[in-house]
């Protein structure tokens, strides 16, 4: 097995997450460079973990002067494409980066001919899938205990680009990657189009696979509260119907099923770390301990292999970033929107559409 070494630029909460994964990794991965434009954020990183990276305000500097095997940014999603751009200048093998993957379809299919262009192994942070809830409903997805999928659903509290985006993914994953046919949306609300996630306060689309399946997703202020009291960014929930029962997943932790074999009961439970008394806890504890670095080391496992294709590949991502977009442009359009898009004006920044388009709405009451 190869050893990797890794440049990385961000050092915010979320980037902070990316380097303890690959610490959680050292007989994988070597973190040999740091960037970000805020010295005191790289300088807290350092001393609080066993490494000795060197530090850059540039990364262009940085990638030029390590010439990494892997490239990791954690950045906002209008640099992305700039991110991408360096990977290939560079040479990198190995990129790896937060979601939303870009800002528009138009941009996110650039990505992904540079990367394939030049050979480079991508993965988008996808990494939810990697939860002990996620991975409990999927096992019993895949014994058949539900018979065959008739439907997934995905909903979210928060916001599109924030959690639309893994949930998405996720539904692709349960589906085992079976693309979306067409899709027919709706869009609601636009206090959240100038947040640097932007996102219409509601999101709702019904979507056909290519296997017949049928996807629902709602998004945003509107979509179903699954647990109180808990912050929008836990309140999300997966859940897979079969011809013979059903199975879920929560963010948090928790999963139910209804099975074949579970004799009429409602089978259910929680990942490490959950308590019903601190929402929130089950997911901060999976993230440092049994998330970051897992999804990490499958990366390490296809980087060596190409058959070992990651999970969280660029592909997948393509595709459910696109299923967004195509059902946000059938909300905008007013008609069904089919996939793959090939029409040169929705490869557009749609939230700027929005902005243009929807009519502002008042607050719901609590």
């Amino acid at each position: 097995m190869r050893k990797y070494r890794v440049a990385q630029v961000g050092c915010g909460h979320r980037g902070v997450v990316h380097i303890d994964g690959w610490l959680d990794n050292p007989d994988r991965f070597e973190l040999v460079g740091l960037c970000d434009l805020d010295r005191g954020k790289m300088d807290e990183a350092v001393a609080s973990r066993d490494m000795d990276p060197k530090l850059y305000d540039d990364a262009d500097a940085m990638l030029a002067e390590l010439q990494p095997d892997v490239f990791c940014f954690s950045t906002q999603p209008d640099v992305r494409l700039a991110m991408v751009q360096l990977a290939a200048k560079h040479g990198v093998i190995g990129l790896a980066f937060e979601k939303p993957m870009a800002t528009s379809v138009g941009e996110a299919k650039e990505i992904a001919r540079l990367c394939n262009a030049h050979g480079i192994k991508t993965i988008v942070s996808h990494q939810q899938k990697y939860l002990s809830s996620m991975q409990k409903a999927k096992s019993i997805v895949d014994s058949g205990d539900i018979g065959d999928i008739v439907e997934v659903r995905s909903t979210s509290t928060c916001g599109l680009t924030d959690l639309g985006t893994h949930y998405m993914d996720y539904m692709l994953w349960a589906n085992n990657r079976e693309r979306v046919r067409w899709v027919v949306g709706h869009v609601h609300g636009t206090r959240q189009l100038d947040h640097h996630h932007p996102t219409p306060d509601f999101f709702v689309a019904r979507m056909e696979f290519a296997n017949g399946v049928r996807g629902l997703m709602e998004i945003g202020i509107l979509a179903p509260h699954h647990m109180q009291n808990a912050p929008v960014w836990l309140d999300s929930r997966l859940t897979i119907t079969g011809t013979h029962g059903y199975a879920w997943a929560d963010t948090d932790g928790r999963w139910g099923a209804f099975t074949r074999a579970s004799g009429g009961e409602v089978l259910g439970g929680t990942g490490p770390g959950y308590d019903p008394e601190k929402p929130g806890a089950g997911w901060i504890t999976q993230q440092a301990t049994m998330l970051q670095g897992p999804y990490l080391r499958d990366f390490a496992d296809w980087l060596d292999d190409d058959a070992k294709e990651h999970p969280c590949n660029l592909d997948i991502a393509l595709h459910g970033f696109e299923v967004l977009q195509a059902g946000c442009l059938s909300a905008l359009d007013h008609t069904r929107k089919d996939l793959p898009l090939s029409d040169p004006a929705d490869e557009v920044d749609i939230f700027e559409r929005m902005k243009a388009e929807l009519s502002p709405v008042p607050p719901l009451e609590d």
